[in-house]
């Protein structure tokens, strides 16, 4: 493979400068990146920074534009990279694989940042282990490729995958992605990380800090503070290695799917989940409830229901489930053990819903996908996600409207059934004013519930953009003014977030903002990320 093309001289560029960064530093800046890295690995051309820009973009402005794009090529380089930037005051916006559809891509917080593309270069599986059950990452590693590196070796291990694969393992646990096995919590899994801290120093976590130890992808505290989670949504460091433990291989595993007739039928069905999960038996894995929209949306077009600039109506909804033998909505999970332990919890899953008129029980074996039952389809894909099998399925949502996008709002609340009627009710709402159909999916964890609320508008539409923008806004305010909390943000709305978890006069807030004027008092590394700003850019408004 041939390398990236060189970079243009600085004087040749037409450019987004950082906030108090003039052209001269901003080109010494440069320079200095090209003495450290090598040309071929710093791009400044506007048709290669461009790539980095928000694939949903959410403003019709340049707000959230990169100035030019970094490749290290090891752990070293990452600290040459955060010194120069350091001498220099040019911002940093560190990402994985840059695939966070729907919080912002790739693309940075602070126009003008240099994106530090750690996992172009940085993308080795350093270590798999199959009697201990882990692996040692770099950043560029996709659940895609860890997959293949097990199945490579023949280990008897399986990844837990979120709902599309295509990204950084490290990068979706950095921003507290989830799945859907038992392993489903994918911060509760990681064990040791390399970090390389905004002044250019480097930390090993856990274990790690203890030369010659053999359990730092074993033992995820050591001795003192652990400080692990503070690199997750934050702007503390750079992690350039992440250990990352495997659920092994159970005898046999089914999955299921029940449907339910009625919008209604939510709060019991979330009523019915929970003594079912908290034990995590019989319901062992991260269990999912879809609405019609979201299934439906993997097998067909909304143009095929409805062409009008209107919500679906209830008679369309009727036929869809009609015709794809759905419910309104519809649940999914998998049991795993020897055979016999995985017949007896499909059977007391089954009968456990079987008070709610209408509910119907199927499992792989009993509704097998073909060309005559696109409404299996979903149920399949669920199957090799909740097996440990990457797929990029769920994409499929994308066609439902031309150029089709998302904006994400996903509060977290108990999981109870009365809290998830009332936040489907209300954002469904809102959504229909707002003329946007609104992909729902409730993904139910031991204690918690996350709302994922898929806002579907045309990426190329300035008009939908905006509203379904504004519709983003109105929903974390009203859902903070009930108790819901975002768990995760695009740029466009991570200060909003920030200020709704105000208790304390806003402690929170404060106190991280105290560890990043401590860690990175000049402030370079990801201002802004998840609203934490450093003091020079603090109440600036950018």
């Amino acid at each position: 493979m041939s390398a990236p093309t060189p970079a243009l001289p600085p004087s040749e560029l037409a450019r987004v400068l950082p906030p108090d960064v003039s052209a001269e530093a901003y080109d010494r800046a440069i320079a200095d990146l090209v003495d450290a890295l090598g040309a071929e690995w710093v791009h400044v051309r506007p048709e290669q920074v461009s790539l980095y820009d928000d694939e949903f973009p959410v403003t019709g402005d340049r707000s959230f534009t990169a100035s030019a794009v970094v490749f290290p090529g090891s752990t070293e380089d990452v600290q040459r990279i955060v010194r120069i930037a350091n001498e220099h005051l040019v911002p940093l916006h560190a990402i994985s694989t840059g695939k966070n559809l729907g919080y912002g891509g790739a693309s940075p917080r602070v126009a003008g940042s240099i994106v530090v593309h750690v996992g172009k270069r940085l993308n080795r599986v350093l270590e798999l282990n199959e009697k201990y059950g882990y692996a040692l990452i770099e950043p560029g590693v996709t659940f895609f490729e860890l997959y293949a590196a097990i199945q490579e070796k023949g280990y008897d291990l399986w990844i837990d995958a979120p709902d599309l694969s295509w990204g950084s393992v490290v990068g979706n646990m950095l921003d507290r992605g989830v799945g859907y096995t038992p392993y489903g919590n994918h911060s509760l899994w990681k064990s040791g990380l390399e970090v390389v801290l905004p002044d250019g120093d480097v930390l090993r976590t856990g274990m790690g800090g203890l030369p010659g130890s053999n359990a730092w992808q074993l033992f995820s505290p050591s001795f003192g503070p652990q400080p692990d989670n503070l690199f997750e949504q934050s702007n503390y460091g750079v992690v350039t290695k992440m250990g990352i433990q495997l659920m092994g291989a159970p005898p046999a595993a089914e999955t299921f799917q029940i449907t339910f007739e009625n919008a209604d039928d939510l709060g019991a069905i979330i009523d019915t989940v929970l003594p079912l999960r908290i034990n995590t038996a019989p319901l062992q894995n991260v269990p999912v409830l879809r609405n019609i929209f979201l299934d439906a949306a993997q097998v067909s077009e909304r143009a095929d229901w409805h062409t009008e600039n209107t919500p679906i109506p209830d008679a369309t909804v009727e036929r869809m489930k009609a015709e794809l033998g759905l419910g309104y909505w519809n649940l999914y999970g998998t049991v795993y053990g020897p055979p016999p332990v995985v017949e007896q919890y499909l059977q007391i899953i089954e009968e456990a819903f079987t008070w709610i008129p209408g509910a119907r029980f199927f499992t792989t074996r009993t509704r097998p996908h073909s060309a005559d039952d696109r409404g299996a389809h979903t149920l399949h894909d669920r199957h090799r996600i909740n097996t440990g099998v990457p797929t990029v399925e769920e994409a499929n949502l994308l066609n439902w409207i031309p150029d089709g996008a998302h904006m994400g709002f996903s509060p977290i609340s108990a999981p109870d059934g009365e809290d998830a009627l009332r936040q489907f009710q209300m954002v469904k709402a809102r959504a229909d004013a707002a003329r946007k159909d609104y992909a729902a999916q409730f993904v139910i964890g031991l204690r918690e519930m996350h709302h994922i609320s898929l806002l579907l508008y045309t990426k190329t539409d300035p008009e939908q953009r905006d509203e379904t923008l504004r519709l983003v806004h109105d929903l974390i305010d009203e859902a903070a003014s009930h108790g819901y909390g975002e768990y995760r943000a695009h740029h466009a709305w991570a200060d909003r977030v920030a200020a709704t978890y105000s208790w304390g006069d806003n402690a929170q807030r404060r106190f991280n903002e105290r560890i990043k004027d401590a860690l990175d008092p000049n402030g370079i590394l990801n201002p802004g990320k998840a609203g934490i700003w450093p003091a020079r850019l603090r109440g600036r408004g950018l």
